[in-house]
């Protein structure tokens, strides 16, 4: 007989911070079981605001994504962040858009496993069983440089359009998020943040905080006060999930999900591979 379906018991700590040069915040996040997400809205003064906003007010409303779910799939989410894009653009006038990364906790034949997904250039990096790494893949010129192999890690530290993104809600030409889903275990750490963390913090230091810091809320203080010793040049927000452990969910049997196919980190999840 297979076993029933687990829950994970999940610690959450959350931050935003305008940065020491910015004059708005046009950073939101949204840190509520399942939907654990990070918006970084651009437009020039006040309409990244709106639109990172807009973003998290869309996806608040959408039923598959609210508190006691566990059932949305990488084309749920697509469609969620379908209506975001077109949101956007209405109550901006296409003038502004947003970036969004973050993470769905969803049931894949009974077991949690993150939903990982990606738009931009936030990113969502996970501590598991003694490793760490980011998860998403940058969706920014830079990025597509050093893929090709025209530019190295260090040089694009400080390649002048390292914050141009090629993909972005309520902007542009492409609002495709690319998928990850990954077993969820005890004990992992997940962050969720802007480029206002990563562009002042090394992920050495981000790793160091994580495994060191007790409580998700913590670690959450902590980044940001280092990224803002580090100069604050941006925004900056960040969304700490711990794993504190998993208990049995005798109301529910196991289930099967529209997704099929499975992911581990850096490889992303097709949506295409998911029907049938």
């Amino acid at each position: 007989m297979s076993a029933g379906r687990t829950t994970p018991l999940l610690l959450v700590g959350a931050g935003t911070d305008r940065g020491l040069v910015r004059e708005i915040n046009e950073d939101a996040f949204i840190a509520l079981d399942p939907l654990f997400a990070v918006a970084d809205g651009m437009g020039g003064h006040e309409a990244g605001e709106v639109a990172s906003s807009e973003c998290v007010a869309v996806l608040r409303q959408q039923p598959v994504l609210t508190a006691g779910s566990r059932n949305a799939t990488a084309e749920d989410i697509q469609a969620a962040l379908r209506h975001v894009d077109a949101r956007i653009r209405e109550v901006t006038n296409a003038r502004a858009g947003t970036t969004l990364s973050g993470a769905v906790v969803v049931q894949e034949q009974g077991i949690p496993h993150w939903l990982v997904f990606n738009v931009g250039d936030s990113r969502t990096y996970l501590m598991s069983r003694g490793t760490f790494g980011q998860v998403t893949v940058d969706h920014s010129e830079v990025q597509e440089l050093v893929d090709g192999g025209y530019l190295t890690a260090v040089e694009a530290l400080v390649y002048p359009r390292r914050h141009v993104v090629t993909r972005a809600l309520g902007a542009g030409g492409n609002a495709e998020a690319d998928y990850w889903r990954i077993p969820i275990e005890t004990g992992d750490r997940l962050l969720v943040c802007s480029d206002g963390l990563t562009g002042e913090v090394s992920d050495e230091q981000i790793q160091h905080i994580l495994a060191t810091a007790d409580e998700p809320q913590e670690a959450a203080d902590a980044l940001i006060h280092l990224a803002l010793r580090a100069g604050g040049h941006d925004n900056v927000t960040v969304v700490v999930v711990y794993v504190a452990g998993t208990t049995p969910d005798a109301d529910h049997a196991p289930e099967s999900t529209k997704n099929t196919a499975t992911a581990t980190a850096g490889v992303p999840l097709r949506l295409e591979e998911n029907h049938g």
